[in-house]
């Protein structure tokens, strides 16, 4: 877990990169709603969660920046027996001041106050705020019919500041993993791990696509305090060359490949692995010569992953890698024909987010968590492989973090064997 003293070393470092005499709000949200009077499950904003530990609904940072001087007010709802019944505990000021390490707590109702405080020359003995901050992320919900781009034109019209997106000071932020943070995606990793285990167990052909992805999916919400990244993917045969393939629905077949594109998550920190296996436990000849080259390629990149590469430079790596590889195995016919049968990109970054703040020009540095996920597509051969893995950069070079969940033809062939 990460603890709220680490909440106030990021804060303190946040404010660093603020001008002097700013305000910066940051909200944690509202639901969204699904259908109806039904919405879906809240998530709150990442970068307020980063900055506070706090998950709870309609909560708000404050941080003033005002002659040097550096405040932190933390707003959460009232306490209320009858809505708790309905809705679910809620955080009462002390406990939200041990999670976040934030002294000053107030109920939400007190925000707007707050905030106007700030321009009430009577109250303020200090220099005028000049400048505020918010997250400007697209369709950042902070009311019913309110998102930030709407508050970001309040601001300007009633009080004429100069507001300023904050959102890339924060992901800039959190490209750099901690320890804990580290700690975090590992435990993340060993549930995604445990949850291919357990589907791997069932895999056999007759089986279909949503019977390994339910299976893969009821073992992370049995481990505990695990959730899923993002929707679990599990493409069979035809429909591995589909990335995002959405339907889930069909029968897998002997002699065919299934590819799993699944991960876990603790504390909102995500996993994301990707894993291709023979339905009937064994790789054709062709299968297992494209499943080579992908795995070398996995390899080789993530040994060329350190500091001071790019994720461009790893990415055009890895594709020269491929292009080579199919054109002297005779799969492609010009090396330039590489686009056509892989056609994204080999990694970004992870944490928070399952694609956490990428930067693809920024050089990578110590702390960074990356994907390192090549594959290849044939269409007309029904064959799609990919294996992905999770990397840390290391001072001298990079760790995989996933190192533990097989990817060796002859480790999955004799796993998958040994169920005969």
């Amino acid at each position: 877990m990460i603890d709220a003293n680490e909440y106030a070393k990021r804060r303190n470092e946040f404010f660093d990169l603020l001008d002097d005499n700013s305000v910066t709000i940051l909200f944690a949200g509202v639901g969204k709603k699904k259908s109806g009077d039904e919405n879906y499950d809240f998530v709150p904003n990442k970068n307020f969660y980063y900055l506070t530990g706090i998950r709870q609904e309609n909560s708000i940072l404050m941080l003033v920046k005002n002659d040097g001087e550096k405040m932190e007010y933390l707003f959460v709802d009232e306490k209320d027996e009858k809505i708790e019944k309905w809705t679910g505990y809620k955080l009462n000021h002390q406990e939200a001041k041990d999670i976040s390490g934030i002294s000053n707590v107030f109920v939400r109702t007190a925000f707007e106050g707050k905030i106007l405080a700030f321009f009430n020359d009577n109250e303020r003995n200090s220099e005028p705020i000049t400048k505020f901050y918010l997250d400007l992320e697209n369709e950042l919900k902070i009311g019913e019919m309110k998102s930030t781009q709407a508050y970001k034109k309040e601001l300007e019209v009633v009080h004429g500041l100069e507001v300023l997106d904050c959102h890339e000071l924060i992901m800039g932020m959190r490209m750099i993993k901690s320890e804990a943070e580290i700690e975090m995606i590992r435990e993340a990793i060993a549930s995604t791990e445990l949850g291919l285990k357990n589907a791997l167990i069932n895999l056999a052909p007759g089986k279909y696509e949503y019977n390994m992805r339910n299976i893969f999916n009821y073992t992370i919400y049995e481990d505990q305090d695990s959730d899923l990244a993002f929707p679990s993917i599990v493409a069979g045969g035809k429909n591995g060359v589909i990335l995002h393939y959405p339907n889930q629905k069909d029968q897998l077949k002997d002699g065919d490949l299934v590819l799993f594109d699944v991960g876990a998550a603790k504390n909102y920190y995500c996993g994301d692995i990707s894993r291709t296996y023979p339905v009937n436990g064994k790789f054709t000849d062709i299968q297992k010569v494209i499943y080579e080259i992908v795995l070398n390629c996995n390899k080789q990149t993530a040994a060329f992953m350190r500091p001071g590469i790019t994720l461009k430079e790893a990415n055009e790596f890895a594709k020269m890698f491929l292009a080579n590889e199919c054109f002297e195995k005779g799969l492609i016919t010009s090396k330039e024909d590489i686009g056509k049968v892989n056609y994204h990109s080999v990694s970004h970054h992870l944490g928070l987010d399952t694609h956490d703040g990428t930067d693809r020009i920024s050089k990578l540095i110590p702390g960074n968590v990356v994907t390192c996920e090549p594959g290849l597509y044939f269409k007309d051969l029904g064959i799609g492989v990919r294996i992905e893995d999770d990397i840390l950069i290391t001072e001298d070079g990079s760790e995989v973090l996933s190192k533990d969940i097989i990817k060796e033809v002859k480790d999955i062939e004799k796993m998958l064997g040994s169920k005969k």
